[in-house]
């Protein structure tokens, strides 16, 4: 039987991603695919997939009360975390609620399949530089709080090009071309940016983030 795959991400580009790496493996079924935590609770509530495809950004809820539901009510269903959250908070925050896979936006369409593969046949497939923060704290090595992501897991490594390329004075639809992404997904990276900095413009996050030494 096929493997059954809901996918829950807000991003028009990442949801049509993950949509085709799902439809292009044989052994894969795609039961839907929607961009609010709400619209997944619904659809838990009358079907039960094999696994939940979950980015934790999501508009009107935060990811990690979705795999607390899926893990509540679906206990034999594996939630796969694909975000571009890998700071300690959301990473722990994420595994502590029930996620079995945790994998960040960097992987490419294959391993995001293998990946759901992986789950479904009992393994946990986490991102490299997840699994050894994870194994950092097992071993009881001084971390930072749960709460003050480190410095270096801020950002990841596209949302430093695109910042470095917005102090530039870049525009998005410039900074879009040069990156070969769609306008609307710079958007999506700068919204990011700044709720991880904390800011509400580009010039705050350009100097956030060179006091910070991110840039």
């Amino acid at each position: 039987m096929k493997i059954s795959v809901l996918i829950v991400e807000d991003e028009p580009e990442f949801l049509r991603r993950f949509s085709s790496a799902v439809l292009a493996d044989a052994s894969l079924a795609l039961t839907a695919a929607v961009s609010t935590g709400g619209a997944a609770l619904a659809l838990l509530a009358e079907q039960s997939p094999d696994v939940v495809l979950l980015d934790l950004g999501l508009p009107d809820m935060e990811g990690v009360e979705v795999i607390r539901h899926v893990a509540r009510h679906h206990p034999r269903c594996d939630v796969l975390v694909v975000t571009m959250f890998g700071d300690d908070r959301h990473v722990i925050a994420a595994l502590e609620a029930g996620a079995t896979g945790y994998l960040l936006k960097d992987a490419g369409a294959d391993r995001i399949a293998t990946a759901i593969h992986e789950l479904h046949e009992g393994g946990s497939p986490i991102s490299p530089g997840i699994a050894r923060r994870v194994l950092a704290r097992l071993r009881g090595a001084p971390e930072r709080p749960a709460d003050e992501p480190s410095k270096a897991s801020l950002l990841t490594p596209r949302e430093t090009e695109l910042l470095r390329l917005t102090a530039k004075g870049l525009s998005f639809e410039e900074i879009g071309g040069l990156l070969e992404i769609s306008p609307h997904t710079v958007v999506a990276h700068v919204k990011k940016i700044y709720r991880k900095l904390a800011v509400h413009s580009r010039g705050e996050a350009v100097y956030e983030a060179s006091q910070m030494g991110l840039l």
